[in-house]
């Protein structure tokens, strides 16, 4: 039965496209090619009409879009044009347009792209539309749109043809247009408080400044690998060296790993960083930055994920990581060896298949048992040397570094450092790194000596942050997967 339904849609399908292509065909013919049109020229959008209709009643428009759907009725029809504002009703009568023209119309199609000329009225329904002077087909569109009352639901077609996506499903166009804001918002709010932004390499010689394995490419003319940049942090602190005190950058960063609703091989983020600034000063930053793209979204910092109310007003809860696990599987990690910390780690149901060090255990605890469980804004400080290469350490506590990542709805959303600036500290955590490589970690950071040698010259204390904008945009547009907020994420081809 199954495979009889999809073969008449198939059929109906093959139906539709035949006729659309005899119309385009026909219009060939008598010399009204319609992708021979180069302009038409718009004087209002349905924004415009809808919003000053007081004021545009009675006066001729001129509008376009896309037709979504059409109501023929003898000698007059009713359609309504969708733009990039949104839709509005036309009536279109044969004794206004003319024998030809109304003719000309009733073969359009859903999805056709047309120039409108009319006036401006109220139905007697009280709907506000345009009284149909002049119509003209701009565009033809050879392939037909899904059905009105269903739409384009199958997730993976929706993002595979993000265009239809956005032709059929207007909450799709929201949340993009949400993202260009919430963009803006945090342009508008780094310019304000001094920051400068500044451009970086996507292609590098070594892909540094994260644990992450970077997709290769090869340059022929130097017959060299290089290496989509997996962070722009190492760029970006040579600039503090360099002189200048608050830089940022917002651009794609590629990373070769696996693919879920919280992670696509390309992603955007903002990493900036600030001399004379500490970590501290980045938890006020993030906290204030969410805050504001909030309010201009919403004009409050309260918001609700998935069904989860979140309150983004500052301040946010300050939790170090050995609290934190404490508090959520009762382990303390705070004052024990290695081998104690393996002990404690099979207490709460973890066992590992090599040998780690305190450091390590306590973050594979952290991230197995408590990061889902960080609802509300939660900046998560104290973490382990080991998976900090470039952080500075905790004065109080050198185990430790001076870094926190924020945490919202479970989700990580920011990373932040006191900045690493002592070259022979940094030189050391390289070549632990190194030697992590060399037993088969992909993703150990890699060796930089250009990098060191910046250090060298002296890199003032720094506070730096990166933030995952995708992430952000999930969240305040109360988004599902990162799919949903990318516009064209990737996708394995089909056969």
């Amino acid at each position: 039965m199954e495979q009889d339904v999809s073969q008449q849609s198939a059929e109906t399908l093959s139906e539709v496209l035949r006729v659309r292509r005899e119309k385009l065909e026909e219009l060939r013919g008598t010399g009204h090619d319609p992708f021979m049109v180069t302009r038409f020229e718009k004087t209002h959008s349905s924004k415009d009409i809808l919003g000053h209709f007081e004021q545009l009643e009675g006066q001729t428009v001129r509008i376009a879009g896309r037709l979504m759907s059409k109501r023929i009725m003898g000698k007059a029809s009713f359609s309504h044009l969708q733009d990039f504002d949104g839709q509005i009703q036309l009536y279109v009568r044969r004794d206004v347009l003319g024998d030809e023209a109304y003719t000309a119309f009733k073969k359009y199609d859903i999805g056709d792209i047309v120039g409108v000329a009319g006036e401006v009225f109220k139905t007697n329904a009280g709907e506000i539309s345009v009284k149909t002077t002049e119509i003209q087909l701009l565009s033809k569109s050879l392939l037909p749109l899904p059905e009105k009352y269903h739409g384009l639901k199958d997730t993976d077609l929706r993002y595979r043809q993000r265009y239809v996506d956005l032709i059929v499903n207007p909450e799709v166009k929201r949340t993009f247009l949400a993202r260009s804001l919430i963009i803006k918002t945090i342009r508008d709010y780094m310019d304000a408080h001094g920051f400068i932004e500044v451009e970086t390499p996507i292609l590098m010689g070594e892909a540094g400044g994260a644990a992450a394995r970077p997709f290769i490419t090869h340059h022929n003319t130097l017959d060299i690998d290089m290496y989509l940049r997996i962070a722009t942090e190492l760029h970006l602190k040579r600039l503090i060296v360099g002189g200048f005190e608050k830089v940022y950058e917002i651009g794609r960063i590629f990373r070769n790993e696996g693919m879920s609703v919280k992670h696509n091989p390309e992603f955007t983020t903002i990493e900036l960083y600030q001399a004379y600034a500490n970590v501290d000063d980045m938890m006020s930053l993030c906290e204030n930055l969410f805050f504001e793209c909030a309010r201009k979204l919403y004009g409050t910092g309260k918001i609700e994920y998935q069904g989860v109310p979140v309150d983004l007003t500052p301040p946010w809860r300050r939790l170090s990581m050995l609290e934190a696990v404490k508090q959520y599987t009762g382990a303390d990690f705070s004052d024990c060896t290695d081998e104690q910390a393996v002990q404690i780690a099979h207490g709460i149901g973890l066992t590992f298949d090599k040998p780690l060090s305190r450091g390590e255990i306590l973050y594979a605890a952290f991230d197995a048992l408590v990061e889902d469980k960080l609802t509300e804004p939660t900046f998560i400080y104290g973490y382990p040397v080991e998976v900090s290469p470039l952080a500075k350490k905790d004065p109080s506590a050198p185990w430790l570094t001076e870094r926190f990542e924020l945490f919202i709805t479970g989700r990580e959303l920011a990373n932040a450092f006191s900045e690493l600036n002592d070259p022979d500290d940094q030189r050391a955590r390289f070549v632990a790194q190194a030697q992590q490589r060399a037993k088969g970690d992909d993703e150990a950071h890699v060796m930089d000596e250009d990098y060191l040698n910046a250090l060298e010259y002296g890199l003032a204390p720094t506070g730096g942050m990166g933030i995952g904008i995708d992430r952000m945009v999930m969240l305040l547009t109360d988004s599902y997967s990162i799919r949903d907020v990318i516009l064209f994420p990737t996708m394995k081809p089909k056969e």
